[in-house]
C-alpha cells in the first residue's frame, strides 16, 4: 500500500469547506471524486485541515492510501483532468506510511488579505475583506504582537467544535502593506475555530482605536470573546504555509 501527498491550491468560494458534508458540496468531496476515478477505487483522503466556508488555500496538502501503481509525476495531471478550475492538483510524492496530512502538520500559516480602500476592488471580491477606513499597520502589528507566544486563545475562538484545550502557540503575527492590500499573517501550531479570522479582526479594532494595542493581552487573559474584535468574513482567508515532521522525513509547503 502507498501512501501518497499531494499539495493543492483551491478558491473555495464556491464550497463550503474541505470537509465532507451531507447537504453541500466540499473540497475534500470533489478530490475524493476524482481521485476514485484516477485510482481505480473509492478513495479516503485525509486533508491538512477543516478550512471553512468561502475559505482558499495558496498551499494544502492532503494524503490518499492506495495501491494503484500511477506514477506520482502524472497523478497530477489526471487528478486535473477530473477537477473543476477551482481546484488543482501542483504536485505529488510518496510519504512514509505513518505519513498523515493534519496528524503530521507541526505548525501552519494562514494569511488574512484586506483591501484596504475607499473604493472597492471587483476583482477582490469573495478573495479579500474590502474595509473603506483607512487602517494604520503599525498599529495593527503592535497589536498582532500580545498574540505571540503561548495562550489560551479562547477569547478568538467561535463556539463549534469541541476541543480538548483551547491553548495555542503562535509562532508569529506579521502584519505588511502592499499599497492598498494589507496581508496579516498569522503561524501557529495550530488553530481553534475561526481563530485566525477572529485574530484579524482585532487587529483591525485597535487600529481604529476602539482599544490600545496593549489591551490585547488583557483580552486574551479573560478569554471573553465579546471583548475581542469581530470574526472577519472567510473569502479573505488563505491558508499559506505548513510545515511537517514524520519520523526522518520533514518537509515545509510555502
Amino acid at each position: 500500500m502507498r501512501n501518497i501527498a499531494m499539495i493543492l491550491t483551491y478558491e473555495g468560494t464556491a464550497y463550503h469547506g474541505w470537509q465532507v458534508q451531507k447537504n453541500a458540496i466540499s473540497v475534500c468531496e470533489t478530490m475524493e471524486r476524482a481521485a476514485s476515478m484516477v485510482l481505480g477505487h473509492k478513495a479516503k483522503i485525509t486533508g491538512c485541515g477543516r478550512t471553512d466556508a468561502g475559505v482558499h488555500a495558496r498551499n494544502y496538502v492532503a494524503n490518499v492510501h492506495t495501491d494503484s501503481r500511477i506514477p506520482v509525476d502524472r497523478l497530477p495531471y489526471a487528478m486535473n483532468t477530473h477537477l473543476p478550475h477551482d481546484i488543482v492538483v501542483r504536485e505529488a510524492f510518496e510519504v512514509p506510511e505513518g505519513f498523515n496530512a493534519i496528524g503530521s502538520c507541526v505548525k501552519k500559516e494562514y494569511t488574512y488579505q484586506i483591501y484596504n480602500s475607499r473604493i472597492r476592488d471587483p476583482f477582490y471580491v469573495n478573495r479579500a475583506c474590502f474595509y473603506p477606513k483607512h487602517l494604520d499597520e503599525n498599529v495593527m502589528q503592535q497589536a498582532a504582537d500580545r498574540f505571540v507566544g503561548t495562550h489560551d486563545f479562547s477569547a478568538v475562538r467561535s463556539v463549534g467544535t469541541d476541543v480538548k484545550s483551547t491553548v495555542r502557540t503562535v509562532h508569529y503575527f506579521e502584519v505588511e502593506r502592499r499599497d492598498q492590500l494589507i496581508l496579516l499573517r498569522i503561524c501557529a501550531n495550530g488553530f481553534l475555530y475561526n481563530m485566525a479570522r477572529a485574530m484579524s479582526g482585532t487587529v483591525i479594532y485597535a487600529a481604529e482605536g476602539k482599544f490600545p494595542p496593549e489591551a490585547v493581552t488583557e483580552i486574551l487573559e479573560k478569554g471573553d470573546r465579546t471583548a475581542a474584535g469581530p470574526t472577519l468574513p472567510p473569502g479573505g482567508l488563505y491558508m499559506t504555509k505548513l510545515w511537517y515532521e514524520c519520523g526522518e522525513v520533514s518537509f515545509h509547503v510555502g
